[in-house]
C-alpha cells in the first residue's frame, strides 16, 4: 500500500485543525490572552503539519507491522512470501 504525498498533506491538515483548535483553547483557558492565543496557533500549525508530513512519509517507508493478504495470481503480477508477510510488486 502506497500513500500519495496528496493523501499525507490532506491528513495533517485535517489533524492539525482539530489539534490546534484544542492548543488554542487551552491557552485561552489558561491565559485569557487572545493575542498569544494567535501567536501559539500559527506557529503550532505550521510546525506541526511539517513535522507530521515528515512523520508519515517516513513511516510509509517502514516495512514492519504491515500484513497483508496473499492476492490473485495472474501472469501480470507476482507476490513475494515471506513468513508472516506478503511484499505486493509496486505500480510505478
Amino acid at each position: 500500500m502506497r500513500e500519495s504525498h496528496a493523501r499525507s498533506i490532506a491528513k495533517g491538515v485535517t489533524w492539525r485543525i482539530i489539534a490546534s483548535v484544542t492548543t488554542m483553547t487551552v491557552v485561552y483557558v489558561v491565559t485569557g490572552d487572545l493575542a498569544l492565543v494567535a501567536s501559539v496557533g500559527v506557529v503550532d500549525i505550521l510546525a506541526k503539519i511539517f513535522f507530521y508530513y515528515v512523520h508519515e512519509r517516513t513511516w510509509g517507508k517502514v516495512r514492519w507491522g504491515i500484513v497483508g493478504t496473499e492476492p490473485q495470481q495472474n501472469a501480470s503480477s507476482a507476490a513475494t512470501v515471506e513468513p508472516e508477510r506478503i511484499i505486493l510488486p509496486t505500480r510505478d
